[in-house]
Order: structure tokens, then C-alpha cells, then sequence
């Protein structure tokens, strides 16, 4: 297993190298939440509102084609703000024995599950944000990785063996690190995680 990166902290709980004597959790699960989604959504709400207006109450005056565009525009509009908003309101990360697995949204879209054999680090980012990424959602930069951003503070990164790199905004980030991080001495030694 690498050292952390010098960019991103150690837990301080796990500064002297020691680890803890105690076995970690069989289940870590951590969330974080965005709640001006919600205001986009709300957005998006009222553009569907307003093509249903145009359907029902226009004077067709002007031609359908026209008219048929605008809310067919309307309503499309609205629908891909609701459900890109949505998405990304709210954000679960659950660590158990075999992987890290993160659902975006409150029906779990998108998803990701990170077998923890394949992660070679994880690092505490104390401040992500959506600038740093190009906005909230699920990112991709070349020279920075993937990234799923729900809000602004501290994040999740996870260093893979193929030598990409995973991000993730969630509370308790830390506790989380010491949870991976003790999985992962476990697997190196290994040992059955659970035991």
C-alpha cells in the first residue's frame, strides 16, 4: 500500500502509523446531502409547467409547428433539469469487507461499486468542490479522475490499482479513510476482513 499523498492529509487519529486496536466496522455507511438541488429542481418543475401552459392555453395562432416545438422544448427542458438535479441531491457511500459502493439520488442512479482489491490508497480531501470538478454530479477530468459531487467540504479519494483515482463527497470522510484503510491492511496481511 502507497504512503498518503502529501496533497491530501492523514486522519489524525491515524498519524502514528500504529492503526487502531480495535477491528473496524463490519458496515461503514456515510451521506451527504445538497439541498439548493432542490431549487434547481424547482426550476426544472416550472419549465414542464410552462409547456403544459403552452399546450392547453395558446391561441395556435401562429402554426403548430411552432407552437409544438416550444413545448415539446418546455417539457424536455424540464425533465432533464428534474432528473440531473435530483440525481445529485442527496449521495450514500456504504464500506463493508469486499467493497465501496456509492448511490447518487434517493433511487440509487448512478451507482458505483469499488472492490476494495482494487484500491491501492485512500486519501481525505478536506475541501472538494464542485469548481475544482466543473460543477456538481458525477465528474470527469483527465488529470484529476471521476468524481461524484453533491456539495462543497470534505470528500473521499480513493487511489486504484490501475492508477486511476475516485472521489466522492460524503461526511465523515475521515472515518471512513481509517474504515478503508484498516480493510486494506487486512487484505495485504491477509487476513479474512471480517475476522
Amino acid at each position: 500500500m502507497r504512503e498518503p499523498s502529501p496533497e491530501y492529509p492523514t486522519p489524525p487519529e491515524s498519524r502514528d502509523g500504529s492503526g487502531t486496536a480495535e477491528q473496524p466496522p463490519e458496515v461503514w455507511t456515510g451521506s451527504a446531502t445538497n439541498r439548493v438541488q432542490w431549487l434547481l429542481a424547482a426550476g426544472g418543475a416550472a419549465c414542464i409547467a410552462l409547456g403544459v401552459e403552452l399546450a392547453v392555453d395558446s391561441e395556435w395562432t401562429s402554426g403548430i409547428a411552432p407552437l409544438l416545438m416550444s413545448v415539446i422544448g418546455c417539457v424536455a427542458a424540464g425533465l432533464l433539469v428534474i432528473f440531473g438535479t435530483l440525481a445529485f441531491v442527496h449521495v450514500a457511500v456504504k464500506v463493508d469487507s469486499d467493497c465501496l459502493e456509492v448511490r447518487c439520488g434517493h433511487i440509487g442512479l448512478p451507482r458505483r461499486t469499488i472492490p476494495l482489491d482494487h484500491v491501492v490508497g485512500a486519501d481525505f480531501a478536506p475541501r472538494v468542490t464542485p469548481r475544482q470538478w466543473g460543477g456538481w454530479g458525477y465528474r470527469w477530468r483527465p488529470e484529476m479522475g471521476t468524481a461524484v459531487v453533491v456539495r462543497r467540504g470534505e470528500g473521499l479519494v480513493l487511489r486504484l490499482g490501475d492508477g486511476r483515482v475516485f472521489t466522492v463527497t460524503v461526511d465523515d470522510a475521515e472515518a471512513a479513510v481509517r474504515v478503508i484503510r484498516d480493510r486494506l491492511r487486512l487484505l495485504s496481511a491477509g487476513k479474512p476482513v471480517g475476522a
